[in-house]
């Protein structure tokens, strides 16, 4: 049994006291609850203040960069050649593609996007990085532009802009001089520490010529845009503004119109033409032909396009100026003359031409029977023989040092993105390229044979038009003139350590070439009182025998022809070269545009009126040439796939 006696009484007084004691337990734990959470929010509203207010600003506000304009290309007298225009482009941003099917689908259809950069547009976004834009179509029309702006919120990934695209008014006339600017690669990005500049859409770094050299200087600094976004993106408002710092201005040594009237009077030869001022060394045009349409690679080239580019067997992607090289033939001869008399040799002393040299058991060849020649007469006449007697005499060691010092072997210190600066051989050359591949050559060693090919510009000898123009520019001259491609105030060159007197000797046979009895007097400039001195030369492409020669056959087989020159010969101010890929005679090729280059320095509208009477007859002008030979390899591609595919189609 229970014992309920010692059990206390349960009274409302005891009842009372244990709540109280329960209640401030529970109100007292309240309390302190309550006081964190107050100290908590006094933190976060105060101290934390500053960073939750970016964050809750980062939601509705972003950051844009405005890419900075390029600094304008211009020529020696401050007119364009690059530059930069407003137009509306359309980028991709992989990262923010979710349908790339679907969008790349609803943007050929607003933007009428040809098959190619269709493909164009899938092949770059396998290889794009994160961010990178990619490119869909440049320079739109306002409309086309407009349809894809109203339709952003279904198309996310797109990001349409207006914005600064690169424009070169002379188009491929300045090509190979200038190059062209596009959207940066994965490589390009990771190389500048993955700059966010890179991956903004609409920026654009040089790619090739003087754009790519000379970056640093065209590239100016990015502005930046606050702007007020939705959740997904669009466009409520724009906040602040800091504009964007365009590059430098760059001033070139060229002058615009004598760079375009010389790709123009190219005409629909493959080569190239070099003008130098002999005073300095500034290059006045620097032209290879055929060219590319900078202005195509800027807005992105098709495949198609770099298909047809690629395949010409004229090699339109070849700056010639800088990197093609040829064997300088009778070209080289004036450089040999002035070796000659460094040599101490007779400029009157005379050698009898029968026809050719011989050397041994060997008949090395003339051009024809000359007779009796001194220097004047054989650099005229173009006498191999008298080359051949008078070099083996002087000896390769003092041709080969003369060629160095007046430019042959050189590399020109010039802001291009490369130059093959060929070979000036010499015995010790010969010795350390062969003596470990005998099989290359009959014998390592330097032979008579060697030299006297090379007193003819052939053998070993080959060199870049650049170099043939620096070589006619210190004859001419007299000076040691280096070339230069940045336009600023100069002194003019120092002179050469020879005589007076042998420069005299070289051009007075120069003259002659041109103005008397010479190899190119029917490229006799027609300018009161100005005269032309030059040499004429024809390069062998392959080995030929006997009586043949190549003039005929396939075009890739036949000789180059070549020409230097010089003018005025009173006093000489400008030397030329040109270079016409298988022309098949200097005086036939070359000697002929040279002429009209020379006529555009002292005579404008002469010049301007021949060559427009040139591009009547050759059907047009370089511009309409250039699309109708597009048309044309388009429509042959397009019948070639066509033949293919029905083919294929047969054979099932």
């Amino acid at each position: 049994m229970i014992n309920r006696r010692n059990r206390p009484a349960i009274t409302e007084g005891s009842q009372l006291l244990t709540f109280t004691r329960r209640a401030m337990v529970v109100g007292g734990f309240q309390g302190l609850l309550g006081a964190a959470l107050a100290g908590r929010m006094a933190y976060i509203s105060i101290a934390e203040n500053e960073r939750y207010k970016t964050l809750s600003e980062s939601n509705r506000v972003q950051l844009r960069l405005i890419p900075p304009r390029r600094g304008w290309i211009v020529d020696r007298a401050g007119l364009p050649i690059a530059i930069n225009r407003s137009d509306f482009r359309v980028d991709l941003i992989p990262d923010r593609l979710k349908e790339p099917d679907r969008i790349i689908a609803e943007l050929t259809r607003l933007l009428d996007l040809p098959q190619d950069e269709v493909e164009r547009i899938r092949e770059e976004l396998k290889h794009a990085a994160g961010y990178q834009p990619v490119p869909v179509a440049e320079n739109l029309p306002f409309e086309k532009y407009a349809a894809v702006t109203i339709r952003q919120p279904e198309l996310p990934g797109v990001a349409p802009l207006r914005s600064f695209s690169r424009f070169y008014p002379d188009g491929a006339a300045v090509a190979h001089l200038v190059g062209y600017v596009g959207t940066p690669n994965q490589e390009e990005y990771k190389k500048e520490n993955k700059a966010p500049l890179l991956i903004t859409p609409g920026f654009k770094i040089g790619k090739e010529g003087v754009e790519k050299t000379m970056e640093p200087r065209l590239r100016g600094q990015p502005g930046a845009q606050r702007v007020e976004v939705t959740a997904g993106g669009k466009l409520v408002r724009q906040l602040t503004t800091v504009p964007d710092k365009s590059g430098g201005v760059l001033p070139l040594t060229i002058d615009a119109g004598l760079q375009t009237f010389a790709a123009r009077r190219l005409g629909e030869e493959s080569g190239s033409v070099v003008v130098l001022d002999c005073w300095t060394g500034d290059i006045l045009a620097l032209a290879s032909m055929p060219a590319y349409d900078p202005n195509s690679f800027t807005d992105g080239i098709s495949r198609n396009e770099w298909k047809m580019l690629s395949q010409d067997e004229r090699k339109p992607l070849l700056n010639k100026a800088l990197n093609g090289l040829y064997p300088p033939g009778s070209t080289f001869k004036p450089m040999v003359a002035m070796a000659l008399l460094q040599a101490g040799i007779d400029p009157k002393a005379h050698v009898n031409c029968p026809g050719g040299f011989q050397l041994g058991n060997r008949f090395f060849r003339c051009l024809g029977r000359h007779g009796s020649m001194t220097m004047h007469t054989a650099i005229a006449r173009s006498c191999n023989t008298y080359f051949y007697a008078m070099g083996r005499r002087a000896g390769i060691d003092i041709i080969s040092a003369m060629g160095k010092s007046l430019g042959f072997g050189e590399k020109f210190d010039i802001p291009v993105v490369s130059q093959n600066y060929g070979t000036m051989p010499s015995a010790p050359w010969k010795k350390a390229r062969y003596e470990r591949s005998a099989k290359l050559v009959e014998r390592p060693d330097w032979t008579e044979s060697d030299t006297l090919n090379t007193s003819i510009g052939q053998g070993f000898v080959i060199v870049n038009p650049l170099q043939l123009a620096v070589m006619a520019g210190r004859v001419a001259s007299g000076r040691d003139i280096q070339p230069n491609l940045i336009h600023r105030k100069r002194p003019p060159a120092v002179a050469l350590p020879y005589p007076k007197e042998h420069f005299d000797t070289v051009r007075a046979g120069m003259w002659e070439v041109v103005n008397g009895a010479g190899t190119a007097g029917r490229s006799k400039l027609e300018l009161p009182g100005i005269e032309m001195g030059g040499k004429t030369g024809t390069a062998q492409v392959r080995r030929i025998t006997g009586g043949q020669r190549g003039q005929s056959g396939a075009w890739k087989y036949r000789d180059h022809g070549l020409f230097v020159c010089f003018a005025p010969t009173a006093n000489p101010r400008y030397a030329c070269s040109v270079v016409i890929e298988h022309g098949m005679g200097g005086s036939r090729a070359a000697a002929p545009v040279a002429k009209d280059v020379l006529t555009y320095l002292f005579d404008k509208p002469k010049a301007l009126a021949a060559l427009a009477t040139f591009e009547e007859q050759w059907g047009g002008t370089l511009a309409e040439r250039m699309e109708r030979r597009a048309q044309s390899w388009l429509a042959a591609a397009k019948a070639e796939k066509e033949a293919r595919a029905a083919a294929a189609g047969a054979g099932t």
